[in-house]
């Protein structure tokens, strides 16, 4: 086993693997090629008929890759594949896109490409790295977020975008691909994370210059807070650099947020809050954040040594134990597994609900832990 799990843990994460799947199995007869996000009343609706460009719309996609590379069951290739199509006309729709075409095609093409070789799929996959990297912006050295009105923001979910140039690069033997990619990792160093391990949300440049400006709040509770999340992309968005760059930089800022986010976790038995720098009344929750820690502080687990190793493995086991026993949905007949997903924390419609990259997380971290997984970014 890479991650030297214990035998309790190992037989509580295959009891959890039994009921996921169960549970998606269940999900993927009943969504189908639909692409779900949050459900109401424990209903799907399909997210891809109000945008296919939304963010979140390769996690399904992504969900089902990881099952058939685990199960090896057809439907669930097959399903995969459908949703595949259905995001060409996002691919088409140009002006809509933004620096989310990673989470939206590498759990779309680029897995269909690791898994099959479909052609088609390289070239999706390959189309995504081209517009993600005709964002990037020289004058400071990053690449840019949103489109008209928002110019001159980076932020840190990007780093979890990067692994599509440095895939892309690899395929196409283009450095300068990579050098996008690298650039923009050396940025967030530089201007998003911060000395103790905590990070920023956005920073602002001037466009023109790429002068630095200030650090706005974002989505966590207030400018120079901690908006947990974002502390979740930080840590496995620099060991993923760290995976493909093999720069000690990255891999040391990896850990640095790992540290702190391992910290204030601790302190609140593993139930992470929307903010670690927000009023500790009223309590809310963002499971998400928790999930996707774990799947970076287990990717980080792999870069260490061993010795090293059982820090990250038994937080991020104590992460998805807390998800696990208290967070999750196991009926069959309702979608969605994960419960207290929180999209910002100032926002009421998306805080405390599911949403559907927490069970993408959650799925993938569980099947690190039985090395099922299927190495999406």
């Amino acid at each position: 086993m890479r991650y030297a799990v214990s035998e309790e843990d190992r037989q509580w994460a295959e009891q959890v693997w039994g009921k996921l799947e169960v549970k998606l199995k269940a999900e993927c007869g009943r969504i189908g090629s639909s692409i779900p996000y949050i459900p109401v009343n424990g209903v799907y609706s399909d997210m891809g008929e109000k945008s296919l460009v939304w963010w979140t719309n390769g996690f399904w996609s992504g969900m089902l890759w990881q099952m058939y590379h685990a199960t090896q069951e057809k439907l669930y290739k097959e399903t995969a594949e459908q949703v595949e199509i259905r995001l060409d006309q996002g691919l088409a729709d140009y002006m809509g896109l933004d620096h989310d075409v990673g989470f939206l095609w590498l759990h779309t093409a680029v897995a269909n490409y690791r898994l099959t070789g479909n052609p088609r799929s390289r070239i999706r996959g390959l189309h995504a790295a081209g517009i993600l990297a005709g964002r990037y912006q020289p004058a400071g050295g990053y690449i840019r977020a949103w489109n008209e009105g928002q110019e001159g923001i980076a932020i840190i979910d990007c780093l979890m975008n990067l692994p599509l140039l440095y895939w892309a690069a690899a395929e196409r033997k283009d450095a300068g691909l990579k050098q996008i990619a690298v650039s923009h990792a050396q940025m967030a160093l530089r201007h998003i994370l911060r000395p103790d391990g905590s990070c920023n949300h956005l920073v602002v440049f001037d466009p023109e210059t790429g002068e630095y400006l200030n650090n706005p709040g974002g989505q966590g509770y207030e400018s120079g807070s901690s908006w947990t999340r974002g502390q979740s992309w930080a840590i496995y968005g620099m060991a993923l650099s760290y995976r493909y760059t093999g720069d000690r930089e990255y891999l040391d800022a990896a850990k640095r947020v790992a540290h702190y986010f391992i910290a204030n976790a601790a302190l609140n038995d593993y139930e992470v809050v929307i903010d670690f720098r927000a009023p500790e009344q009223p309590v809310y929750y963002d499971t998400t954040a928790a999930v996707c820690a774990a799947c970076g502080l287990l990717e980080l687990a792999e870069a260490v040594g061993d010795y090293e190793k059982p820090l990250y493995v038994k937080a991020a086991v104590r992460l998805l134990r807390k998800i696990g026993e208290k967070f999750c949905e196991w009926d069959p007949e309702q979608d969605s597994i994960v419960s207290h997903g929180s999209g910002r924390y100032h926002r009421e419609s998306d805080r405390e609900v599911p949403i559907i990259y927490g069970d993408y997380f959650f799925l993938e971290g569980i099947l690190r832990l039985l090395d099922k997984h299927l190495m999406i970014w």
